[in-house]
């Protein structure tokens, strides 16, 4: 994956069926990914209030 990349794996289950967080580094928006075999998709992470979990963002390109 590329260095400067915009999203950031931040947790991973399974191998066949695969769950997955993956954090956008400008907006700080969490996603959540599913995988089934040739299906899968991706959707934001909601808390309980129903709002978009947002993690918080530092300098997400100077690494």
């Amino acid at each position: 994956m590329a260095k400067n990349s915009r999203f950031e794996k931040i947790y991973s289950q399974g191998t066949m069926t695969v769950t997955e967080i993956w954090v956008d580094k400008v907006t700080g928006v969490n996603y959540v990914f599913h995988q089934n075999g040739y299906a899968g998709g991706m959707t934001p992470l909601l808390g309980r209030d129903g709002q978009p979990v947002i993690s918080p963002v530092v300098n997400p390109y100077n690494e």
